[in-house]
């Protein structure tokens, strides 16, 4: 996690990439929706996230995310994946628990970790090809 941004932020980039991703455009009431808060808290996020230049909001328009803020939001969600898959796969973990641990794992874990993860990941994978 960036010393700058805290884990809401994070959380709110992540969701408005996968709803990009599912719907093609983004808006307030979506993310409200998804994250299951108020409508006035995320206004309140995305007003800040506009100004450390992580998306834009025209005013009644979709919510877009720059350049900036999408290479983040790639950033937290491979991390959310990799930490995931780590939990299910090799701790064998139940996925809404895995899920759950990931969303909070993501936030926190060092470049360092999650390098490892991800080697151990795909080491697994080519034991399991060799079989």
């Amino acid at each position: 996690m960036s010393s700058q941004m805290s884990s809401n932020i994070e959380d709110y980039l992540e969701t408005i990439h996968l709803l990009n991703e599912e719907n093609g455009g983004v808006r307030v009431k979506d993310i409200a929706s998804a994250l299951n808060i108020t409508m006035p808290s995320v206004s309140g996020a995305i007003k800040r996230m506009v100004k450390q230049g992580l998306v834009s909001h025209p005013r009644y328009d979709l919510i877009v995310l720059t350049p900036k803020g999408a290479s983040l939001a790639k950033e937290i969600y491979t991390r959310h994946r990799v930490i995931k898959k780590f939990l299910q796969e090799i701790l064998e973990l139940d996925p809404r628990v895995a899920e759950k641990d990931a969303c909070r794992m993501e936030h926190i874990i060092s470049r360092e970790t999650l390098t490892g993860l991800k080697k151990l990941l795909e080491e697994n994978r080519r034991q399991i090809d060799a079989s």
